[in-house]
């Protein structure tokens, strides 16, 4: 596997996500950012927890679709619109409800939360990017 996950001593402790990741691979996959679109085109989850979960399972079809997966990610990144501190608990909770279907290391790869004001459309809350490595050529 070409990604090594790591949280280096001295870095902020008991963190849902590694700090460092250290690719060796030869390839990029970068998954443009995901939302909460069903494949199906029934209606988007309107919780946080469900938008999360569902934005999850969209980049690991993207991951899956370029033949890698979350055990090859090597950076997320997580959009929160009106992020305030006390959403965490249903962010994560989105996070656990899917981690184990789509195979997301625990601690996560590194992550960093982003709050912004909207996104591109109405009632979307959330939008993740993520990017990986492997050495498939």
């Amino acid at each position: 596997m070409p990604v090594t996950l790591s949280s280096p001593e001295g870095m902020l402790p008991n963190a849902p996500y590694h700090h460092v990741a250290v690719a060796t691979g030869t390839r990029q996959v970068h998954v443009a950012g995901q939302v909460a679109h069903m494949p199906d085109g029934s209606p988007v989850p309107t919780d946080l927890a469900g938008q999360v979960s569902q934005a999850l399972r969209n980049a690991a079809r993207g991951l899956d679709g370029a033949g890698t997966s979350f055990r090859d990610v090597v950076r997320m990144t997580f959009y929160v619109t009106d992020w305030r501190p006390e959403k965490i608990e249903a962010l994560m909770a989105g996070v656990q409800a899917v981690a184990a279907e789509i195979d997301l290391p625990d601690p996560m790869p590194p992550a960093s939360l982003i709050g912004v004001e909207m996104l591109y459309e109405p009632g979307v809350l959330v939008e993740i990017e993520v990017t990986a490595i492997d050495d498939r050529e």
